[in-house]
């Protein structure tokens, strides 16, 4: 079963093709571009798709973001560039709701001697500088052009929502340490503050007794 899925995602790519696009995404493993991580697929059926993570660029609504992505190649690949797709929500002009990626690269600027490595990078900088007059999310395209400020609030938003999972648990488990850290540092553990108001209430009303009957030993010592 294993041998014939194999097959069956390399049968429409020619062996000097299947040689090509291994080298290129070994290389990428390697060598990586900066912001671009190649993940492998656990099996070998990977070669026609190819999964990348792609790192919010600095200075964008994308910035700390971790964006998965992928790129399939078609049987007449590289005479036809690869379609490309955001699998992670992104709000951006270029990027359709599904995930699909407008890109002049992917279109009638492709040629065949590009390669994986160059499309991954062409793609992140499409983050750095999108073509709204070609949108493909025209909620996108319209606010970039025209309020910039909303744009960049919602593209930043749908990046802390959906491209930034991993921070928002890290978050959670800081403020719980940070929480943990306030009690150690005054030297009482949650149960300690959660019974700290019984405690102070008992104390305080010994105090007073204590008063009271220190009075009444003063008020006794003068009448003798």
């Amino acid at each position: 079963m294993h041998k014939r899925k194999m097959i069956s995602s390399h049968e429409n790519l020619p062996p000097q093709v299947i040689s090509r696009v291994a080298r290129e995404l070994k290389k990428l493993a390697t060598k990586p571009p900066e912001g671009i991580k190649y993940v492998p697929s656990d099996d070998d059926d990977s070669i026609a798709e190819i999964h990348a993570d792609i790192h919010g660029p600095i200075a964008t609504p994308f910035q700390g973001g971790t964006f998965r992505m992928k790129l399939i190649l078609s049987h007449d690949f590289p005479n036809t560039p690869p379609k490309g797709y955001f699998l992670t929500k992104i709000f951006h002009p270029n990027i359709a709701a599904n995930g699909d990626v407008c890109v002049n690269t992917l279109k009638r600027d492709w040629t065949p001697d590009m390669g994986i490595s160059h499309v991954l990078q062409v793609i992140r900088c499409l983050l750095i500088v999108p073509f709204p007059e070609s949108s493909l999310n025209d909620d996108a395209g319209k606010l970039f052009m025209d309020d910039y400020d909303e744009y960049f609030r919602r593209a930043k938003l749908m990046t802390s929502v959906h491209a930034m999972k991993n921070s928002a648990s890290t978050c959670a488990v800081d403020g719980d340490s940070g929480k943990n850290a306030v009690s150690a540092a005054s030297g009482k553990t949650a149960s300690d503050s959660s019974t700290s108001p019984t405690k102070k209430v008992k104390s305080s009303k010994a105090a007073s007794s204590n008063d009271k009957k220190k009075m009444m030993k003063k008020k006794g010592l003068k009448r003798l």
